[in-house]
């Protein structure tokens, strides 16, 4: 079972402060296809703003996102990950809390975002190469 160093290689954080504006944000989301971010002011983790954020607490509540500062329709109650969690306690922790993303921390500070689909790949490409490996034995080896 991988930890989570293992399962997110090189990933870029894509990171937005309290005060900017929801528009901006989503445009930045979406140039890079990420579907949350973490909020921080300075070094400190304040909150995420995912997709859901934005259509529960944006377009449903008939805000404007040119207008709407991330402080105000961000999740402030933020569970996060540990660089040494194992991916499926990660999952656990994602199912628990009703989220799709971690921020993932080392020594205190955000250096990552994890989503359920990195880690239920990371998942599948291991089964993957289990399956592969337990064909390699059953048809090298001899019937008895």
């Amino acid at each position: 079972m991988h930890t989570l160093e293992q399962v997110m290689r090189s990933r870029r954080l894509l990171t937005a402060r309290p005060s900017d504006r929801v528009f901006d944000v989503v445009s930045r989301m979406t140039a890079v296809n990420v579907g949350a971010v973490t909020v921080l002011e300075g070094e400190k983790l304040m909150g995420v703003f995912s997709e859901r954020d934005l259509m529960t607490r944006v377009v449903v509540a008939g805000r404007d996102p040119h207008t709407t500062r991330l402080d105000e329709v961000m999740t402030t109650e933020v569970v996060t990950a540990d660089l040494c969690e194992s991916r499926d306690a990660c999952l656990e922790k994602m199912q628990r809390a009703g989220c799709r993303h971690l921020p993932v921390l080392a020594n205190g500070h955000v250096i990552a975002m994890i989503s359920m689909r990195d880690l239920l790949w990371d998942e599948i490409e291991e089964q993957v190469e289990e399956i592969r490996q337990l064909r390699a034995y059953v048809w090298q080896t001899p019937p008895a």
